[in-house]
């Protein structure tokens, strides 16, 4: 069972769960969103320690809330106020905090890093994002397409835009649970090498299929969800800035949804600059999951550190 598979243990990527695990850990999610927490509450005489290197609204917040929610205590550092500014190792600094708290949910920036980390602690490490993976996100969008289509297996997901963590996230939760993703970017912004190949390896496992390409017109066409993010992640460096232009056609606008199936449901991981990746029409319209998949980010982290936890 996942419980028994997340008590006690990091949460680094979706990479250690399979299918079922991840069913479970949405069932799960459904049902704390829907009859709430009733009392249960894990992280009791808890403190948890939320250390952010990068800025963030959405996930520290729901975050803090979860924590709250399970009766623990939420410790917010910023990367800037410690002393790994001045060279302290992120081995160092994990060794230490997890001397003074029961748990660390992480921003940062390589997955090496985070996973340095969370080697040198010794209390669970939960990824809150790095630069090749958001696995709590992808949690958050499954949680929302389940709530809308009633269903996963045999949908098409279409992401459109850059390849990138939360294109990796996505791609390795819609491949497990039998979904048929789509991704489209500009030539050279692809998902990395490795995570396509391994999530080829899980469709051939569950069912699902995976086309990645540079197309947004193939890519969304009769698409049962579209998918966008900010074209300039956090840490792009001002040449990635310069080069919007190859983004245009990829952007999520009413002519793209035209090509999708007619109960489209859009969806964006948020902050979104409009008039980029996405129109204002489009975010604000009938189609737009948007909000409820912000709102999905805090469910699908009471049900995780529950687990984590419980």
């Amino acid at each position: 069972m996942v419980r028994h598979k997340l008590r006690g243990a990091d949460f680094l990527s979706l990479k250690p769960l399979d299918g079922g695990e991840l069913e479970s850990l949405i069932e799960e999610s459904i049902k704390l969103k829907q009859e709430g927490v009733k009392g249960h509450r894990p992280l009791a005489n808890k403190v948890i320690s939320l250390l952010f290197e990068k800025p963030s609204t959405r996930t520290r917040v729901s975050f803090e809330v979860a924590i709250l929610r399970l009766g623990g205590h939420p410790m917010v550092l910023i990367g800037q106020g410690l002393q790994l500014e001045r060279g302290e190792s992120i081995e160092d600094t994990g060794r230490v905090l997890s001397g003074y708290v029961d748990g660390l949910v992480v921003r940062t920036f390589s997955q090496d890093r985070l996973e340095a980390l969370a080697g040198a602690s010794g209390v669970p490490v939960v990824n809150a994002l790095t630069d090749q993976c958001h696995p709590c996100q992808a949690l958050a969008d499954m949680l929302t397409v389940f709530e809308y289509k009633g269903r996963l297996k045999g949908l098409k997901l279409a992401y459109v835009g850059d390849g990138n963590n939360v294109t990796h996230s996505l791609m390795r939760a819609g491949t497990k649970l039998g979904m048929n993703i789509a991704v489209a970017t500009p030539k050279g912004r692809e998902p990395l090498d490795f995570i396509i190949e391994e999530c080829r390896e899980y469709c051939d496992i569950y069912g699902g299929s995976l086309e990645v390409g540079n197309d947004p017109v193939s890519c969304a066409a009769e698409a049962d969800v579209v998918y966008t993010d900010v074209w300039v992640s956090m840490g792009a460096g001002e040449q990635d800035k310069r080069d919007l232009g190859e983004f245009l056609p990829f952007q999520v606008n009413q002519e793209l949804l035209s090509l999708a199936s007619d109960d489209v449901m859009v969806m964006h991981c948020l902050p979104a600059h409009r008039g980029e990746e996405i129109t204002g029409d489009v975010i604000d319209g009938n189609h737009s999951a948007v909000w409820d998949q912000a709102e999905n980010r805090l469910h699908a982290q009471v049900a995780l550190l529950g687990m984590i936890f419980g």
